[in-house]
């Protein structure tokens, strides 16, 4: 079976956006969580990228991720900086707390690891229970405008011993009816020339429409649905390479 998100992309991942490393989105949530009182819920929080710096804006949030690999470099990255959050292992369909959050937050475009459709049906589902009333889900997704079967993209990064990480990926699947591609990825990890380590991703990634996207908020029960574009507040997408965030409110 192949890996997803296991040692070597998890490790590539922390080189590649280290603690802080923005794309407009760390700024963005900071603050539109800033009157944020109660308590916050990162799912698939990754390295603690986002993470970490809201811990040290003073903020209470918890994380979870599927991946153990990722968990151990975000508990290695808060340990630290002396943080002590709250990390567990979870999935984002079927994750079960006794916490009733006052935000939970996804940022980046991580909730389209969920390709399949019902799978993302029962996250969105899961994170309406989990939210408080009046409670804020805020969500960041993109459109995929570059689909290109088979065609293969390479990337090299320098760990901080001298030793070299290879990614050699290309797009296996492409399923226009449902909306999602499959790619695949070889890691590997070389020394002096010797090949170290390697580990093959299996990494999915699903689309969807603004307006699609929505009214399955919606049609959960979220309400006050405020559509922003690259990182800024209600402005609505106006071409496809944006990044599209949705803030909802939880109303029961």
């Amino acid at each position: 079976m192949l890996n997803y998100y296991g040692k070597l992309s998890s490790e590539v991942y922390d080189i590649d956006k280290p603690i802080g490393h923005s794309f407009g989105d760390v700024e963005f949530y900071m603050d539109r969580l800033e009157s944020c009182k109660g308590p916050i819920l990162e799912p698939a929080t990754g390295t603690g990228r986002i993470l970490i710096p809201l811990l040290e804006k003073g903020l209470n949030v918890d994380g979870f991720d599927s991946s153990k690999d990722m968990l151990k470099i975000c508990e290695n990255n808060c340990r630290k900086r002396n943080l002590n959050p709250k990390l567990f292992e979870a999935k984002m369909e079927s994750f079960s707390v006794d916490t009733k959050y006052d935000a939970i937050i996804v940022p980046t475009g991580t909730f389209l690891l969920l390709h399949k459709r019902e799978d993302s049906i029962k996250a969105l589902k899961n994170f309406y229970e989990h939210l408080s009333n009046g409670g804020r889900l805020i969500l960041d997704i993109s459109l995929q405008t570059d689909i290109s079967m088979g065609r293969v993209s390479t990337r090299i990064w320098e760990c901080f011993n001298g030793d070299i990480i290879t990614l050699e990926n290309k797009i296996v699947e492409v399923d226009y009816i449902n909306q999602y591609t499959i790619s695949h990825g070889r890691y590997e990890k070389w020394r002096e020339g010797v090949l170290l380590q390697t580990e093959l991703e299996h990494f999915p990634l699903r689309w969807y429409g603004v307006e699609e996207f929505k009214l399955i908020l919606e049609g959960i029960g979220f309400r006050n649905i405020v559509i922003s574009s690259d990182y800024n507040l209600g402005q609505y997408p106006s071409n496809s390479e944006e990044i599209i965030t949705f803030e909802a409110i939880a109303i029961k």
